[in-house]
Order: structure tokens, then sequence, then C-alpha cells
């Protein structure tokens, strides 16, 4: 398979860190021309910060933009009740070297990927969807460029913010209505599958015994970040984010199925639900490839081996 040029779109998190460091310790595979954040987990002065740390811990020069402070047309819903203050609340980063890039990220995304050099042009998409709708909107030409947008977020069934809806999906429903009718190919990590993906005290002790400055940095967040992402009373929490750079490097590693998905943006009860037709039963064209089940060893093993490469 031919490497890919992506962008990452983010909030990090500590999740989302994780998927940071698993693509840019994959080279041979991907092509990271820019990590851009949004407001989600923590505000945007964080996750940018956050973002700068994580590269830097990579070793990388890989260009970081901030982007949306806020929500297209809702007050910003933040979670540091799950990430911390610092959103990687449980690593110890220097702070950052760098300064972020001056070009907002949506225009940040759009120049990357829409560089007639990229090769396979895929976004990834880990935090709520501001900037992906906003460099839709402003670059139409986007959609046509695209081999498709790689997100987490939604779910099948109940949510993890309200019983109805996914924490990424609830704090921006409106930009992600915008993604999912834009007509680019979606690959969709739901809660239904990243609950599969669960860090019990094996894995973190095995992502601990890699050793290197990158997986203990991994570690520390895991080790802070699992008991507060847990629902329905699992005793493991999910990793959710990385799952998307785990496609991108091993797709055998999940299944899923191309359904129908419609964003509820008008019922306050139910605002960020994501409708997935599973079964056809509207009749609609699928407009995403919904991830269902995962193989949870299999995905530690890969993150392990791609640990091990960042010292």
């Amino acid at each position: 398979m031919s490497r890919r040029t992506i962008v990452l779109d983010c909030d990090p998190g500590q999740d989302d860190a994780v998927a940071i460091l698993l693509a840019l310790a994959s080279p041979e595979e991907l092509e990271v021309r820019a990590v851009t954040t949004v407001a989600g987990n923590v505000p945007l002065v964080r996750t940018v910060d956050n973002a700068l740390r994580l590269v830097e811990l990579a070793g990388a020069r890989v260009p970081v933009h901030a982007g949306a402070a806020r929500p297209l047309l809702r007050p910003l819903v933040t979670a540091e009740h799950v990430h911390g203050e610092s959103g990687i609340d449980g690593a110890e980063l220097p702070p950052a070297r760098r300064r972020p890039e001056p070009a907002h990220a949506a225009l940040a995304i759009a120049r990357h990927l829409l560089d007639p050099t990229a090769v396979r042009p895929t976004l990834v998409a880990t935090g709520p969807l501001t900037n992906v709708a906003l460099a839709l909107a402003l670059h139409p030409e986007l959609a046509r460029r695209l081999e498709g947008i790689v997100l987490m977020g939604g779910a099948v069934g109940p949510g993890n913010v309200t019983p109805a809806a996914e924490f990424n999906m609830y704090v921006d429903p409106h930009a992600a209505r915008m993604v999912f009718e834009a007509g680019v190919p979606v690959t969709m990590f739901p809660l239904d599958v990243t609950h599969r993906v669960l860090v019990t005290e094996a894995r973190l002790a095995r992502i601990r015994a890699v050793g290197t400055r990158a997986a203990r940095a991994v570690a520390g967040m895991l080790a802070f970040y699992r008991t507060r992402g847990r629902t329905g009373g699992a005793a493991d929490g999910p990793l959710h984010d990385p799952c998307t750079v785990a496609w991108l490097l091993r797709s055998e590693l999940f299944r899923g199925r191309s359904c129908r998905v419609e964003v509820e943006c008008e019922s306050a009860l139910g605002l960020g639900r994501t409708y997935v037709d599973l079964h056809g039963v509207t009749g609609r064209p699928a407009n995403a490839e919904v991830m269902l089940e995962a193989d949870a060893d299999g995905f530690f093993d890969l993150l392990c081996a791609r640990l091990a490469r960042l010292d």
C-alpha cells in the first residue's frame, strides 16, 4: 500500500496525544504534513500547546496550526473532568520551544491536502469537526480531492456525554452534519468500536515496559485517563482516538459496515446524536464506513511497536 499524506486535526486530550505519536512514529506509511488543533477536550490555548509539546516529544519537524476556539453555533463545552486541566495530565512534558504557525487550521488543512504532491490525501479528525467543516466550506474543491476523512466520533448506541450523544459530535453537531453531507468518503470510529479498545492494567504495563521517553509519557497519560474515561460501570477505560491512525496503518484490525449517518442538530434532547442506519431502513445511500469491531490485542501490539521507535 502506498504512503498517505495526512493532516491530523485534534483536540489533545490524552487519546489524541497517542494518535499524534502513533502517526509520527509511522513515516513509512504516513506523511504527516501538519497537526491542526481545535477547542474541545480543553480550550484552544491548551490544545495547541499540547500538540506542540507532543510533536517535539516525537522529534518531528511538523507544523502545528491553531484553529477554531469555539463551535460554529454553540458555546464551547470542554472535558477537563476527564482529561485534567492541561488535557494531557499524567505526562510531564517540557514547555514547547516552538510556536504555532500563523495560518488558521482550516486554511492549513486545505493548503496541505490540496497540494498536488500530496499522495492519497487523507484528513484524520479526532476532535470536534469545526476546523474540518470550515475547510470544506472555504475550499469546496477539497471534497473532490480527499481520498477520505477518518474520524473518531458518534455512536450507534448510547452516548458518553449525554444519553444520546458522543462528545465530539455534541460539541459541534452543526459542523459534524456539514462534514457528513460534504460528499467525502468518511470512515467513522464510533464509541461502539472504541469501547472495545480498553486500557487494561496489563496493557498499560506493556506500554510502560517499552521504556522510551514517548512510551513513558503515554503510560503516564493513560494511567491518569483510563479510570476517568470509563462508561457504563466498565473496569477499564477506552482509547478512542488512536483507532483512526491504527486503521490507516493496519486496516485489518477493524471491521465495519457502509451506512447512512445523520447528525441531530434540532432536538435539544438528542443534540449531537448520530443516527446510524445499520440496516438500510431509510433507503438513503451510505455516506460512511462505520467501524463496529476491533482487534484490541492487535491494536496494542502495533502501538507498543511504534512507541518503541520514539525516544
